[in-house]
């Protein structure tokens, strides 16, 4: 598989460690339920970037899966974080909305559905951390302006849009300076998650987690038949 995936490592770095020109993320160790509903994603056009969707048109949902296993299981090294360059009390604002949300507008924190430590949550919500901020614009922008989007209920299109686009930069400027924990994998779900994720037609849906107050947003995806919850 590692040959066969060559394609995706031309443009996410070796052993998909991330792109050296920071839109291309890390995929590396990401929750496989996270990298397989992306791929379906890509190919059936709620994400929109043609070179992604002209490799993954003709590609089986069980490939699709393959793909996702292969990457989920590799456990390579993070890079440093990117130096801060954002004034004190921006990142500040970045952490408090990231850690306690916005409770004004509704807004659930980060570490509500992407783990306390912010390194994701089994198998379906990928970690914050070790992405630069131009990916991190760049997708908050996406899921703002409806050029990223998931199975309804929506709920990372809702918050990007609720939030104003000087706390949006705030949260990207922190996320994107802030080290790892020691433990940089992606930790079960509150609810325990599933035996194993199994191949299946559509999207894999998250093993259920509290709603943040004001949002209901148990899921971006929904429940598919021969996929378990």
């Amino acid at each position: 598989m590692a040959q066969r995936t060559l394609a995706c490592t031309a443009c996410h770095g070796r052993e998909g460690r991330a792109g050296p020109d920071g839109y291309y993320p890390r995929i590396a160790g990401k929750p496989v339920g996270y990298l397989y509903n992306q791929l379906l994603n890509f190919r059936e056009g709620r994400r929109h970037y043609g070179l992604m969707t002209g490799l993954l048109d003709t590609l089986s949902d069980d490939y699709l899966y393959e793909i996702a296993q292969h990457f989920a299981n590799l456990d390579v090294p993070y890079p440093a974080p990117q130096a801060a360059t954002a004034p004190v009390e921006v990142l500040q604002r970045g952490r408090e909305i990231a850690m306690q949300g916005d409770a004004e507008r509704r807004v659930p924190a980060c570490a509500t559905c992407h783990g306390k430590a912010l390194t994701g949550t089994e198998p379906n919500v990928p970690g914050l951390l070790g992405l630069s901020r131009d990916y991190l614009n760049a997708q908050l922008g996406a899921w703002r302006t409806g050029q990223r989007r998931a199975l309804a209920p929506d709920c990372m299109a809702e918050i990007a849009r609720r939030l104003p686009a000087e706390d949006l930069s705030a949260v990207t400027a922190y996320l994107a300076a802030e080290p790892l924990p020691r433990n940089p994998h992606a930790v079960r779900a509150p609810v325990a998650a599933p035996a194993a994720v199994r191949k299946g037609r559509k999207p894999v849906q998250p093993a259920a987690t509290p709603e943040p107050p004001g949002l209901r947003c148990g899921s971006a995806q929904r429940p598919v038949a021969g996929v378990s919850r």
